[in-house]
């Protein structure tokens, strides 16, 4: 004899309507999470690229201690967006050509600006330390400066990271401080 199905135990699953719902809620919240993951890539993308160079600047110091001669970041082109190169150079002048490579970094994406002000800024900038770990310039005058590190393909002003060498050859990465109301920057000295 056949078993009837009476109906009344209930079968285990979903019923249409339930997935439908179900998939439904999560197309919605992956709408909402999304604006949120791109701001967070952009962020990670920044915040690289500022340690990067930041490390390339305690290499430099590292160095220069560690050899007793002077030590350079220098920039492989005519700005810090075309990558940038540490050495080691006994003679203090910035000649990456008569020097010892340290580190060599490549150009960093087109969406980056690194600007500079100090020997950081000028026409043929750099980044040198004596043999003490203090920042100078090529005469052997303290050197203090900032680096600007900012993304150009968004108009936030959350975007910018700064790295401040002080003249006693402390080196540190900060992000500027924002006002509440309209999102610019409030300091973007090397207070922040």
């Amino acid at each position: 004899m056949m078993k009837r199905h009476t109906g009344k135990g209930r079968d285990h699953g979903f019923t249409l309507i339930e997935l439908m719902v179900t998939i439904a809620l999560v197309a919605v919240m992956m709408t909402l999470a999304a604006p949120s993951f791109v701001q967070y890539l952009r962020n990670s993308e920044l915040t690289s690229l500022t340690n990067t160079l930041l490390a390339a600047i305690n290499a430099a110091k590292s160095e220069a201690m560690k050899s007793g001669k002077s030590a350079f970041v220098q920039p492989l082109g005519t700005g810090w967006a075309s990558g940038w190169v540490v050495y080691v150079n006994r003679e203090k002048q910035s000649n990456p050509g008569m020097a010892t490579i340290v580190q060599k970094q490549e150009p960093v994406k087109s969406y980056f600006s690194i600007a500079g002000n100090g020997t950081a800024g000028e026409s043929g900038p750099y980044i040198r330390f004596d043999s003490s770990g203090y920042s100078v310039t090529t005469g052997g005058a303290p050197a203090a400066l900032t680096l600007t590190i900012q993304r150009t393909d968004t108009d936030s002003a959350s975007e910018i990271r700064h790295i401040i060498v002080a003249r006693t050859g402390r080196v540190r990465a900060c992000k500027p401080k924002l006002s509440a109301n309209n999102n610019n920057v409030v300091n973007a000295g090397p207070d922040c």
